[in-house]
This record gives C-alpha cells, sequence and structure tokens, in this order.
C-alpha cells in the first residue's frame, strides 16, 4: 500500500488554484508556481518569447529591485530556479519555514506587478543570456540540436510543438518591448497558474497566506487572451521520414521518432511502458539483442515526452558501434520494433518496466521541492492534484495487451521518422 498524500484544492476568486499538501518531516516549504503558458502558446514569429519570461521574472517587479528575490531568499537559507516547457513554466523555490511569508510576497509581486520592471534595457539583456544559452546547451553540445530536429521531424509545419521552448533567437532579437509586455498581458493571470504548497504548514495556513499575497493584488488579466483552442491528434506516420545530420560528435547516433497520443489519453502510459521496454531498461529488447548479442549498438534509450496538446513525441536512440554502420543499426531496430509488436510482453518482464516506473515516480515524490512540482504538472495537466495518490493505480493496471496494442498501432517501423547523426571530426 503506498502512502496517500494530503491534497486539498481550494480556488481563488480570481481563479487562482491554490494546493496544499502539509508534510512537516522538516521545518521547510516549497513553494510551486505553474503557469499554463510554454511554447505552445506563442505565435509564429514571436517564438521563445514564455522563455525569456522565465528570465525577466528575476529581474525584479515593482517592488522587487533587481537581483534582489534570488538574493532575499538565499540570505534566508532557501533556494529558487525556474523551467519553461512546451505546455507550461514553472516557479519554485524551498525556503525555511519562517521565510515562507517573504517567498510568498515575492511571489506575488512579480506575478502581478512584473511589467514595471520590464524594460527596454532588462530585456536586452536577458535575451542575450537566452542566447548563450542557447548557444551552451543546443549549439555546442553534441546531439544538442536533437530535440529541435525530433520537434521538426514529427510536428507539421504550424503546429504548436514544431518548435521546441528555447525558441528562435532571430524572433527574439526581432521582438519589440511592446510584443514582450503584450505576451505577458496575454498569458499570465490567476485563472491560469496553480500555487502548490508542500511542507511544514496546514492547509489552513496555505489557503490564508495564499490569500493574503494573491487574492487582492492587482492581475494583468484584463488582455488574458482565451485559452488556445485544442489541437486535433496527429495519426502516426503512415511511411517513414528522413533527416541525416553531420558534425563533431562522438560516435554516429540514430534516433527513430513517433507520435503518441497526448499524456492524458488512457493509451498514453501503456505507450511509456512499451518503450521502456524496447530500449529504456538494461534488460530492454534492444539493450539485449543490439548490445549485449549482436554488438552493433554502444548504447541505446527510449522515452516518451508527454504533451497535453494532442499529441506527444517518443523516440528510441542507439549510439552505433564503430565497425557497424548507421543503416545496419536503423534496419535493426526496425526489426524489433515489428518484434515488438507480434506478441504481448512477457509477464516477468512487464513487471520489471512497471517496477522501473513505479520507483521513478516514488523518487520524484522524496523531496518536498519535487513533490510540489509533480502535484503542479498535475494540476495544469489533469486538473487534478490528487493524481499524485492515483497514477500508481493507473501504473499498476496497465496489462501485456493493452501494451502490445498500442506498440502496433504507434511505433510501428514505417510510422518512425527518422534523424541520424554522422561524425565529421572529432569531439571535444
Amino acid at each position: 500500500m503506498t502512502e496517500s498524500y494530503p491534497v486539498v484544492r481550494h480556488t481563488l476568486d480570481n481563479g487562482l488554484t491554490v494546493v496544499v499538501c502539509a508534510d512537516h518531516l522538516v521545518p521547510e516549504v516549497s513553494i510551486n508556481i505553474g503557469v499554463s503558458v510554454g511554447s505552445r502558446q506563442e505565435e509564429p514569429g514571436q517564438t521563445g518569447l514564455a522563455h525569456l519570461f522565465e528570465h525577466l521574472m528575476f529581474e525584479g517587479s515593482e517592488h522587487v529591485a533587481e537581483g534582489e528575490h534570488f538574493a532575499e531568499l538565499m540570505s534566508h537559507g532557501g533556494r529558487c530556479n525556474a523551467t519553461t516547457s512546451f505546455d507550461r513554466t514553472c516557479y519554485f523555490e524551498t525556503v525555511p519555514r519562517g521565510a515562507a511569508e517573504l517567498a510568498l510576497w515575492l511571489e506575488a509581486d512579480r506575478h502581478t506587478r512584473l511589467l514595471p520592471a520590464v524594460t527596454r534595457a532588462n530585456v536586452d539583456n536577458q535575451r542575450d543570456v537566452v542566447v548563450e544559452e542557447k548557444r551552451q546547451r543546443y549549439d555546442n553540445q553534441p546531439y544538442g540540436d536533437a530535440l529541435v530536429a525530433m520537434c521538426g521531424a514529427v510536428f507539421p509545419e504550424g503546429h504548436p510543438y514544431r518548435h521546441p521552448p528555447i525558441g528562435s533567437m532571430e524572433d527574439l532579437q526581432a521582438a519589440s518591448l511592446d510584443t514582450v509586455r503584450a505576451f505577458y498581458r496575454q498569458h499570465y493571470g490567476p485563472s491560469r497558474t496553480v500555487l502548490t504548497l508542500v511542507g511544514d504548514l496546514t492547509a489552513e495556513e496555505g489557503l490564508h497566506w495564499a490569500q493574503r499575497y494573491f487574492a487582492s493584488a492587482p492581475q494583468p488579466g484584463e488582455e488574458l487572451g482565451p485559452e488556445p483552442p485544442g489541437t486535433l491528434p496527429l495519426s502516426p506516420l503512415t511511411e517513414p521520414h528522413r533527416r541525416s545530420m553531420t558534425g563533431v560528435v562522438p560516435t554516429d547516433r540514430v534516433y527513430l521518432c513517433f507520435r503518441l497520443p497526448q499524456v492524458t489519453s488512457p493509451d498514453y502510459l501503456p505507450c511509456a511502458i512499451a518503450l521502456d521496454l524496447l530500449g529504456g531498461m538494461s534488460s530492454s529488447a534492444v539493450h539485449r539483442r543490439l548490445v549485449r548479442e549482436r554488438e552493433i549498438v554502444i548504447d541505446c534509450g527510449a522515452a516518451a515526452l508527454g504533451l497535453v496538446d494532442g499529441t506527444s513525441l517518443a523516440y528510441v536512440v542507439a549510439d552505433v558501434e564503430a565497425s557497424s554502420s548507421v543503416e545496419e543499426v536503423e534496419d535493426a531496430l526496425c526489426s524489433e520494433l515489428a518484434r515488438h509488436g507480434e506478441a504481448a510482453p512477457r509477464e516477468e518482464m512487464l513487471a520489471a518496466a512497471k517496477a522501473g516506473a513505479e520507483r521513478s515516480w516514488l523518487e520524484s515524490l522524496a523531496s518536498t521541492e519535487e513533490r510540489a512540482d509533480v502535484i503542479g504538472r498535475a494540476m495544469l495537466t489533469h486538473r487534478d492534484p490528487d493524481y499524485v495518490n492515483t497514477h500508481l493505480d493507473d501504473l499498476r493496471a496497465v496489462d501485456a495487451e493493452h501494451v502490445a496494442t498500442v506498440a502496433r498501432r504507434y511505433l510501428r517501423p514505417e510510422s518512425r521518422s527518422v534523424l541520424t547523426y554522422r561524425r565529421t571530426g572529432t569531439a571535444a
């Protein structure tokens, strides 16, 4: 029997959702503010703005000077950061209990009074930071542009997931101050926001603090745009697509990319298990046959990237042994895909995959900071913070036949989009 976390949910009059999960083991409070805005909300020619705001949020607000947010929390023994994804932007901090109200005041100021600090100088400064981040994480890393290429391979022109959260540097260079401010007004507002509090507090305290710091604050919601309409699910590809890239990489590499159902679909979790069985575990089919037995692959992996709007992304990746070829490895991977859908997985293999997924899930709940993120994401994605308590039931209910069925539907060889890297020199 898995422990059930006490989750209390409340919606303020202004539309802000508050979720509190008490945990008195350590005298600290983790605060997670998830905003339902990511790269999928960006307009053509205005990519990268969601990620830019992740940075601008630390540049000050009406009553907080530039750099003061970090400095104040760190001076009280806290830590803070933020992330941007396809579907949401998340701001989070963990502080000693005595600094929780300070952290909430700081968050309220920047989430409701940011625009006075959004100046041309700050925008230019943080745009340069984003450009440097792209150079380090995408342009100058071996295989660093793989996600960009996979999105382009799986999602058609005009699709909201066609571009990743880092965005286009050309778009950011061209963005006017009015465009940047308008993006904030259109997407940041209480009805798009989930405040999650986990740690040494009671539900009554958490709701009281949320009411005190967020309920009466002026909101930028007058220009809040409507939620973007949902995108229809994309069917699996009917024939292979192919893109070949060259670069200074350690080994030749093959990615097989696929379209999966959206993360809330009943088929998504069986797809994730199917991918683990295919290449995501040390006992997976690809690792067993291509790495250990045939020795044509150095290492392999497989993963599902669960997305909210219609279609998710999956990939199987293999690093090619020097004595083998990209073509040989691709053919071998396709053979494993075909074999994968022929019969239901053996019960012991399915049990191993589910046990690994369960372990990862429980590890993600171990700290208050990660638990706050899981609960906040569950509220934004599934509209149910209690998903933190029910997910394992869903995982344990996945059966072998369902796994085989989704493998035959979504992970067929002919549904692949192939991305290959070939070496042109020695990686640093």
